[in-house]
């Protein structure tokens, strides 16, 4: 058969054809053919379309693991792996296939700009340490970390940036890897209490620490640098007299990294100061991690709300200025856009199939050009 028109034009008409074309819908292009495979991932085209594109905000799901294993086990066949994303400007769902990557049980839990983090076991189901493993699934690169024990994957709390540094945190002990060291150092974590939501915001790390009773929690703020790290992790306690009661009025806060040097702690707004006080929201603060000042970033609609006083816990995910919230038995997630004075709240729904309805993620910066 006669070749199709399009395959007898100049690479340069080609290229700009496709800068035309969304970043996500290129990515669709190269599956079309291996001509057009070859065109879209040529280096003079990924260097001019990263300086075109700015990168694809979406929100990525991270599946409970559990639900892998029993679909696994009922019907002995897994399906396909794939990332579910949403991408809150075109108001939609995605899916990035995982088939490239020669793993099973894969679990998402964290991204630096362009790349994903997987929790994976090997395909020897005689092999049961996990690895994590490092992709782009974009341009289907990946690079696996140095192997971890199956411990690590079910405790800790992986944090990443864009420098490749990478730290799984547990409440008794934390392992770190840069981009230019070959294996983990391993550093005793040095904290109070079980740390809650961890970070990483340049070059520290942020959690949040119970340092109350068992009657009644009393959350602090804590920050450890990493450019001083020794064999324990040093942890320094962020409090200033002009904070008063800020951590006292939220229940059950959460760090998520905000913009540039600022970070987010969101947490249901207590009615009172009393031990069983009802919420009347859900709060976002913001701290300036420059001059140490906190500010209010929005807090949600109380038509929304009630959805949430149902339930026992909610669960936050997010990044920069959009935060998702979800809880049992609603069905669909919350999101809130900062856009203008509070922000934009509104629902996002056509889930994904889960169990239990509590959904967890973080932010994925898609981009053509990231090696792992």
């Amino acid at each position: 058969m006669d070749c199709p028109p399009i395959y007898h034009l100049p690479q340069d008409s080609l290229h700009q054809i496709f800068f035309s074309l969304p970043l996500r819908q290129i990515v669709v292009c190269r599956a079309v053919s291996k001509f057009f495979n070859q065109i879209l991932t040529s280096p003079s085209f990924l260097q001019s379309v990263s300086s075109q594109h700015p990168p694809h905000y979406l929100l990525a799901l991270r599946p409970p693991h559990h639900r892998h294993l029993h679909h696994a086990q009922r019907h002995h066949v897994s399906s396909p792996p794939s990332l579910d994303v949403f991408d809150p400007d075109l108001n939609q769902w995605l899916k990035f296939p995982l088939d490239f990557l020669p793993f099973r049980s894969l679990q998402p839990v964290a991204s630096s700009p362009g790349l994903v983090y997987f929790w994976g076991e090997s395909s020897d189901w005689l092999d049961s340490n996990r690895s994590l493993v490092v992709c782009n699934p974009m341009n289907r690169q990946f690079r696996v970390l140095p192997q971890l024990g199956s411990a690590w994957s079910r405790h800790g709390s992986v944090l990443v940036d864009s420098a490749s540094r990478v730290m799984v945190l547990t409440e008794l002990a934390a392992l770190y890897f840069s981009g230019t060291s070959k294996h983990w150092l391993n550093f005793s974590s040095n904290l109070p209490s079980k740390p809650r939501s961890p970070i990483l915001v340049s070059d520290s790390v942020y959690a949040l620490c119970d340092v109350g009773s068992p009657w009644r929690s009393q959350w602090k703020l804590f920050s450890c640098n990493l450019i001083k790290l020794t064999t324990t992790l040093t942890w320094t306690r962020l409090e200033r007299q002009e904070w008063r009661d800020v951590f006292d009025i939220l229940k059950r806060p959460r760090l998520v990294r905000g913009v540039e040097n600022r970070i987010l702690m969101v947490g249901g707004l207590k009615s009172s100061f009393s031990l069983n006080s009802p919420c009347s929201t859900i709060l976002i603060l913001r701290l300036d991690l420059d001059t140490l000042d906190w500010d209010e970033a929005g807090r949600m609609p109380l038509d929304m709300f009630k959805c949430f006083q149902e339930s026992s816990k909610f669960k936050v995910f997010g990044g920069g200025d959009r935060v998702c919230f979800s809880a049992k038995r609603i069905g669909k997630l919350v999101l809130w856009d900062r856009n203008g004075a509070g922000g934009e709240w509104r629902w996002i729904d056509k889930m994904p199939g889960n169990v239990d309805g509590l959904y967890r993620g973080f932010v994925f910066e898609g981009k053509l050009t990231s090696e792992p």
